[in-house]
């Protein structure tokens, strides 16, 4: 029977794509008409700096969409349709892609518009012609681009009418983005007019616009030279004799509420001075206006903000008025929720209240209140059945920072968030009974001009209490001699953990990346070393008679996309991550360990169900805890295609795994050692279904197992991908957002 099943899956797929391909994509072209097939941009010659990608963006008339870049299944559900106006019909149609007509009038303005870009880089005798082949009803395009040889910038003059922006120029020569030598390009010529504009709107030249500025561009007989002449002219308005460029200066800045009932500003004045980035007998600029817009956009107070300018008549100054409209300072929600932990069916419901403005300075206040209850089965040996959770948390943030010796300067360069933050959490299980008291200092802060952020997690405190342990949990798994578990054991013991973390991250444009390296104890540690502390019978230091954590960790996080065309995206990611004990520790604290497979990782696995190393779990009573490890790497590759509609498509290929750095003897296997890596590193295959809704993005993702490190010798289960067993090798996953 199984090998019926498989035969018959089998046929039913080949007579599908067979079906499929069969189908006439030309149904619906008119017969004086033809289907644009493929479209191709070709280059004569060796020219490095020609990007047939960058030009493809010229084409007017792409080919239909190619699921993956290789299948046209949106215009093959489409031809598929009856010509009828039957439900199935339109069902068909709307799903599908009509198919794209070849025009030759938007042929011949895509040629104009390629000759035209590659003269604007500097190819000014540049010619494309189109070839075309078409077969039935079928049209190939192919543009052939001629760019013969560029031409360089020869002599290169600044002139400038206006005296005194001349002298403000003068020392500018080493940041002109125009060079004698270099290449001819339009895009270089409209950069250096942008970056000119830009400089004098930050000077005072509110009135100035980049139309003053013009080209003027002569080539040389019988060369590839260009002279190339940059005009800036006087002032010219409504017709009236040119004048020089008015430099303005700030008389008064001031601010109003924006509330016709109510005229007071519900911030304090310090406030409102640190936001503004316009001062009183200061140059206008233009950068400082955009930074005055971003900084009170960032206070939560704050509704919209709406800058206006007035000139002063007779004279050279501007008075600024920055009218605010101010949000309701508190707001109170209440969010219920379900919940299901693997078929125990509870429900949660946690009430929130916000301050926005606490202090007048756009103080946030956060108080959550949660409430949850779960009703747990399967359970033998406890007398309670239930699991409660309460807990509550406080966070104050400052939107900016809160720290001695900075600077007025630096505060206004830089966004900054403060973040002060109180946490007490109760969780009572038939097992046991747990209990966490948290309170930490942050500071989160990044510049505007840049791409990079930056967290420092100051201080960091958790203490971790275990008032009651059941006397049957206890006896099977903590204190049993044939299933004692250092791991787990450690684990349940009150714990307190000091730690300080570093993080930056970095993103622009395709790349992204994201590191993280905290560490726990050593400062507990060197006092106890210096106060000649009294080790306990575990060799280990306690404060308050508590043991305190100590260890390193580190984590990367790198992400690269490449797009492929209009639809279709390559998105390659690693993460590496390492944490070791040291000191007073043994053992990671169970929040610190990492664990592998899950929707973010080797889908081919659930979450928690892969690893450390070779190790093959045999008791899932203790599986939570048993797979985990103190290092971890995972390799991603995901092909992202847009399908139709709001749904969008994935294939993938993931590899991965965790490993231990010590030997542990409920985890053989798990210690990393280089020699076995290679067969130590599991991998997976599959495909995922996105729905995008622009605000959040809902994933769906099918992962089949290829190899597999924790098996048996001569186990088929070794290489999944050559003996696939649907049953034994399928993970599926939900999650809300991309995986990286």
């Amino acid at each position: 029977m199984q090998i019926m099943r498989k035969w018959l899956i089998g046929v039913l797929t080949v007579v599908t794509m067979m079906s499929i391909s069969s189908c006439d994509t030309t149904r619906y072209v008119p017969d004086d008409a033809y289907l644009l097939n493929s479209t191709k941009l070709k280059v004569e010659g060796s020219y490095g700096d020609i990007s047939t990608g960058m030009l493809s963006g010229y084409l007017r008339q792409t080919p239909n969409t190619r699921w993956f870049s290789l299948l046209k299944l949106p215009l093959y559900t489409y031809s598929l349709s009856g010509r009828d106006s039957s439900w199935i019909s339109r069902t068909l149609r709307s799903m599908g892609e009509a198919p794209v007509i070849y025009d030759e009038r938007k042929t011949l303005l895509t040629c104009n518009d390629l000759r035209q870009e590659l003269r604007n880089e500097g190819y000014l005798h540049a010619d494309v012609h189109v070839d075309t082949v078409h077969h039935g009803k079928k049209m190939n395009v192919t543009y052939v681009l001629q760019p013969g040889e560029p031409y360089f910038i020869h002599n290169l003059n600044y002139d400038i009418e206006d005296e005194q922006i001349a002298s403000l120029l003068k020392d500018d020569a080493p940041r002109r983005l125009l060079r004698s030598g270099m290449k001819f390009n339009v895009a270089q010529l409209d950069a250096e007019r942008k970056r000119l504009t830009t400089l004098l709107t930050d000077n005072g030249y509110f009135r100035f616009h980049k139309e003053f500025i013009t080209y003027q561009a002569d080539t040389a007989r019988n060369s590839r030279l260009v002279n190339v002449r940059l005009h800036l002219g006087l002032f010219r308005q409504n017709n009236q004799p040119d004048t020089l460029h008015t430099r303005y200066t700030m008389r008064h800045v001031t601010w109003s509420s924006g509330n016709p009932s109510d005229s007071h500003i519900h911030l304090r004045k310090s406030v409102l001075r640190e936001c503004t980035h316009l001062s009183d007998n200061q140059y206008y600029t233009s950068s400082g206006l955009q930074n005055t817009y971003n900084h009170f956009g960032r206070l939560q107070a704050v509704k919209y903000t709406n800058i206006n300018f007035a000139p002063v008549e007779g004279s050279d100054s501007l008075d600024c008025d920055i009218q605010l409209l101010t949000n309701k300072p508190s707001t109170i929600s209440f969010q219920p929720e379900g919940t299901n932990t693997s078929g125990d069916l509870g429900a949660a419901a946690t009430l929130t209240y916000q301050n926005r403005n606490l202090f007048r300075g756009s103080e946030v206040l956060s108080l959550e209140f949660r409430g949850a209850y779960e009703a747990i089965r399967g359970l033998e040996g406890y007398s309670n059945q239930d699991f409660v959770e309460y807990s509550a948390q406080a966070r104050l943030q400052f939107p900016r920072f809160v720290a001695p010796f900075i600077s007025p300067s630096v505060r206004q360069q830089i966004n900054a968030t403060s973040e002060l933050s109180l946490l007490y959490d109760l969780q009572n299980r038939p097992e046991f009974h747990r209990r966490l008291l948290s309170a930490a200092w942050r500071y989160r802060w990044n510049n505007p001009q840049r791409h990079d952020r930056f967290q420092l997690d100051l201080l960091d405190l958790n203490y971790l209490f275990m008032p009651w342990i059941s006397s049957t949990f206890r006896s099977e798994y903590l204190e049993n001699e044939s299933t004692r578990n250092a791991i787990l054991r450690y684990n349940y013991e009150d714990l307190f953990i000091t730690r300080i973390a570093f993080g930056y991250s970095y993103a622009k444009n395709n790349f992204a990346v994201k590191t993280n390296i905290e560490t726990s104890g050593n400062v507990l540690s060197l006092g106890s070393r210096l106060f000649k502390a009294e080790k306990d019978d575990m060799g280990h230091y306690r404060l308050f008679n508590i043991t305190f954590a100590q260890y390193v960790k580190g984590d990367i996080d790198l992400t690269r996309s490449l797009r492929l065309d209009q639809n279709n995206q390559l998105v390659l990611h690693m993460g590496f991550g390492i944490a070791y004990p040291y000191g007073n520790s043994t053992v990671l604290p169970f929040e610190k360990r990492y664990f592998s497979g899950g929707a973010n990782s080797v889908r081919g696995w659930s979450v928690r169900s892969l690893g450390p190393g070779k190790y093959k779990e045999r008791d899932g009573r203790i599986n939570f805890i048993n797979q985990t490890g103190d290092m971890k790497l995972d390799l991603n590759a995901e092909l992202r295609t847009h399908l139709f509609w709001k749904l969008g498509g994935a294939l993938f290929v993931d590899a991965g795994n965790i490993w231990t750095l010590r030997d542990y003897d409920i985890q053989p296997g798990g210690r990393f050692r280089l020699k076995d890596f290679p067969s130590q590193l599991a991998v997976s295959y599959g495909v995922g279904i996105r729905l995008n809704f622009d605000y959040f993005i809902l994933r769906f993702d099918l992962g089949m197992k290829a190899v597999n490190p924790a098996y048996e010798a001569d186990d088929e289960e070794h290489y999944p991908l050559l003996h696939p067993k649907f049953s034994r090798d399928n993970a599926f996953h939900f999650a809300v957002g991309l995986p990286f």
